[in-house]
């Protein structure tokens, strides 16, 4: 039985969610250009995360003094009540945006997590080597397929698991058929399936919740028996609402 689109099922959770603490028609900001660079990401000495690259964006919901925060290749602003977000559909990038960045709003307002933002300065890099020593102290030295260019992260799990137990798809053009770390970036259109049935555990950003990538890659993970852990705290909301591991340790 195929499983059901996670973001179906993460939304009819906050719909009932929102109907039980009577939310939907409290309001909801989602900004973008008031998220300068220097807000989202402060002023780490590594400069090639996509922040600074300007591949992706952050946007940021506002819902009742709590907010909750998104990466997206396609921003967009919204004003209007929770109820209207419900009601979006999920079949593109921008609404897809504005609901994890409200969900994960909501979510912080109700205590569901405790941190929705973004880290800042070194802390990035922290996390990277959190998420390296964290896998290898869990489950030894495994193969890891990494879903999603983070440089810090990739390049933490090459130092901590070597070359020949990490390997990377992205779906940015300029990224692929490159070397990372010493690391070939692999095409995230057409070679998922062989990173997934090569490693034994792996590792994606959440950003493919988003980009409407998720559901393929955690079917496939399935189907080879291999542990999924997401990574980003574009991820938090979902992984409260339907349990999917997450390694996310400087939010803010």
């Amino acid at each position: 039985m195929a499983l059901k689109p996670v973001l179906e099922e993460v939304k009819e959770n906050l719909q009932a969610i929102a109907a039980s603490h009577h939310l939907g028609d409290a309001a909801v900001r989602v900004t973008i250009g008031t998220l300068s660079v220097k807000q989202a990401i402060g002023n780490p000495s590594r400069q090639d995360f996509p922040l600074l690259q300007g591949k992706e964006v952050m946007i940021e919901a506002q819902f009742r003094g709590s907010y909750g925060q998104a990466f997206t290749d396609w921003p967009s602003y919204f004003n209007g009540s929770l109820n209207d977000v419900l009601s979006l559909s999920l079949n593109t990038n921008d609404n897809r945006a504005l609901f994890i960045a409200t969900l994960n709003a909501v979510a912080a307002h109700l205590n569901l997590v405790n941190r929705t933002r973004h880290c800042h300065d070194e802390e990035p890099e922290e996390c990277a080597l959190q998420i390296a020593q964290h896998i290898l102290a869990d489950s030894g030295k495994v193969k890891i397929g990494l879903i999603g260019l983070q440089p810090a992260i990739l390049e933490n799990l090459v130092l901590t698991f070597g070359i020949d137990n990490v390997r990377c798809t992205d779906l940015n053009l300029k990224n692929i058929g490159t070397t990372k770390y010493r690391a070939e970036i692999w095409d995230g259109r057409t070679d998922t399936e062989k990173l997934i049935k090569w490693c034994n555990l792996v590792l994606a950003t959440s950003s493919t919740i988003i980009n409407n990538t998720f559901d393929e890659i955690r079917e496939k993970a399935i189907a080879q028996g291999k542990r999924l852990i997401i990574f980003g705290v574009t991820g938090a909301g979902v992984s409260a609402l339907v349990g999917l591991e997450m390694l996310c340790f400087q939010p803010h």
